[in-house]
């Protein structure tokens, strides 16, 4: 079976050209918006529904105002808002060595001192850098932001990332 992976949710209509704005959930927005791009739409029980072809495809603020070959009017994309756009396992792009996927981060397990202290949930894209948010047993949710001293190793292979929580970031 084909493995398929989250790159953005369609949050809204655009227009009435038959657009949608995509939250994008990648590092490589650009390219997984861009025309040509292939992806595969999934309904919000995770069922898929049919393959897209970017038409085009553009940022605007925090989210992407793309069309998707087929769909003209409004009316043809608005029972879409909610669904997810996904890529195929064989459509990634190899990455240098440091760099890694979001599927290959969540659910990873965090240590401090090689104390586990939670997994990581989601990864949020505020601005400057993303934020990994780690959920913990009996806390609330710990954010932390991806940079160096915060972020001290990433172990994809063995879902383990190692921390070091600054002063401030668990009040």
């Amino acid at each position: 079976m084909e493995k398929f992976y989250k790159v953005g949710t369609i949050v809204n209509t655009q227009g009435l050209q038959g657009e949608v704005r995509v939250m994008p959930t990648t590092d490589f927005a650009q390219e997984r918006f861009s025309k040509g791009a292939i992806l595969a739409l999934f309904d919000d029980k995770d069922n898929y529904v049919q393959e897209l072809k970017v038409k085009s495809g553009r940022p605007q603020k925090n989210f992407y105002v793309v069309k998707f070959e087929g769909f003209y009017h409004i009316n043809d994309v608005e029972k879409y808002k909610g669904y997810v756009v996904k890529i195929a396992e064989q459509n990634q792009e190899d990455l240098e060595d440091g760099e890694f996927y979001y599927h290959e981060i969540i659910g990873s397990d965090v240590y401090e001192n090689d104390v586990l202290i939670g997994q990581i949930s989601e990864i949020l894209q505020p601005g400057a850098n993303d934020v990994w948010v780690v959920k913990r047993k009996g806390k609330r949710d710990l954010l932390l932001p991806y940079i160096p001293p915060v972020i001290l190793n990433v172990d994809v292979a063995n879902h383990r990332v190692d921390v070091e929580i600054m002063e401030g970031l668990d009040d």
